[in-house]
């Protein structure tokens, strides 16, 4: 198991995706009481593998990282993203809700063998990549700190030369980021999010983001070609959708090079629950209808054979419907707590315990929790590679 710390936990997305792989979290620090409230729920009603979880409601910036001890192995954590969301306001270091000062803090005083951190693909838009840039050469050398007096600009002079000087002194890490879509992992939705993992250069670690096991290609395949996706749902030929000709052939040129998964859906993800308007949905929890979706323009919701649009969380609603549902009829309603968990990957038995707008906030405001366990198992993968290496190394 990897010792690890998390920060900006959420309602434990990413937590839980690592732990899956290997993870075990010494402590969750999260300023949000809801979402610390809602992991605690799970650990007291026995959500399995989470009982020794140290939940820790607190503002980052006033934790101090001496009562750990030594020998935390990594950093995680999703800093907040509504500087940088394309939703947000757009400041970026302007913002007071930009943790990721805070972020590196923590690697400079733990000192762990590596990180992993997730933010909104709106980080490498190209008005903030100057200060993404910033973000990325603080996480490389965390002992090139900034006075209180330095502006960030002065700041990221400072680290540019650093850099480039190829100074190997002090703590350094080997930083890699990647706009990855959550989608090409199996997914079912199309979630871009970049994700930034480095390892201490001390350690001569050399690893890469995983390849991506799902693909749209395959999807188009399965409902175009082969027929095999409606198939699986039984739905009946005069059910789908047309395909011509030109379209299957477009469809098996590009399928001839592609060898992945296909995309999950929708359908693949609610698969299994009852239509929350009968009173069997009873069964499953946080499976409530909740009436009052509609359709307008720039408002629409999200298709049963595609994956689904991102899960988002707005605070005066989500303007692109991506809350919504679009019916095999037409028709259209809202997403269920538990469809959007799962569209998020979370298990079944995962609960969340607060209204259906603070769920969904929570929730949109997650890593999905399949994204993170792939992610964590290949870093497990190779930290356990250098391990092995090490003592045989010293058994030679």
């Amino acid at each position: 198991m990897i010792r690890s710390i998390e920060l900006f936990c959420g309602t434990g997305g990413l937590a839980l995706g690592l732990h899956k792989a290997g993870f075990a979290h010494e402590a969750l620090i999260e300023w949000d009481k809801d979402s610390c409230d809602n992991i605690k729920a799970n650990i007291t009603s026995g959500f399995p593998g989470i009982q020794n979880w140290n939940v820790k409601q607190a503002d980052v910036r006033l934790v101090s990282y001496d009562e750990f001890g030594i020998g935390i192995q990594f950093v995680t954590g999703g800093p907040p993203c509504q500087p940088f969301s394309l939703g947000g306001k757009h400041k970026a270091n302007d913002d007071a809700r930009d943790m990721f000062p805070e972020a590196v803090r923590a690697v400079r005083e733990l000192q762990p063998q590596g990180f992993i951190f997730e933010n909104v693909r709106g980080l490498t838009r190209k008005s903030f990549s100057t200060y993404f840039n910033y973000i990325i050469l603080q996480l490389s050398h965390p002992d090139v700190v900034k006075t209180v007096e330095m502006k960030w600009t002065d700041h990221l002079r400072l680290l540019e030369e650093y850099h480039t000087a190829g100074a190997q002194r002090g703590l350094t890490y080997n930083v890699v980021f990647r706009l990855v879509n959550a989608a090409d992992y199996g997914v079912p939705q199309v979630r871009q999010r970049v994700v930034i993992v480095g390892f201490r250069s001390d350690l001569g670690i050399s690893w890469a983001f995983p390849e991506p096991t799902h693909s749209k290609t395959a999807l188009e395949f399965a409902k175009k070609v082969d027929g095999t996706y409606w198939e699986e749902h039984r739905i009946a030929k005069s059910d789908r959708n047309q395909v011509s000709l030109w379209e299957q052939d477009n469809v098996i040129r590009l399928s001839d090079k592609n060898r992945k998964k296909r995309w999950q859906t929708v359908r693949d993800a609610i698969n299994g629950l009852p239509d929350p308007r009968d009173d069997c949905s009873s069964a499953f929890q946080n499976h409530e209808f909740r009436a009052g979706a509609r359709s307008y323009a720039g408002h629409s919701g999200s298709v049963m054979d595609e994956p689904s649009k991102t899960i988002k969380a707005g605070s005066h609603g989500v303007p692109g419907g991506e809350n919504m549902l679009v019916l095999d009829d037409g028709s259209l309603r809202y997403y269920t707590v538990r469809e959007s968990a799962r569209i998020q990957t979370f298990p079944d038995n995962y609960i969340f315990h607060g209204s259906w707008t603070e769920s969904m906030r929570q929730i949109g405001n997650a890593v999905p929790v399949r994204l993170a366990s792939i992610i964590g198992e290949s870093v497990v993968n190779q930290i356990e590679r250098i391990r092995d290496h090490d003592v045989n190394s010293k058994l030679a």
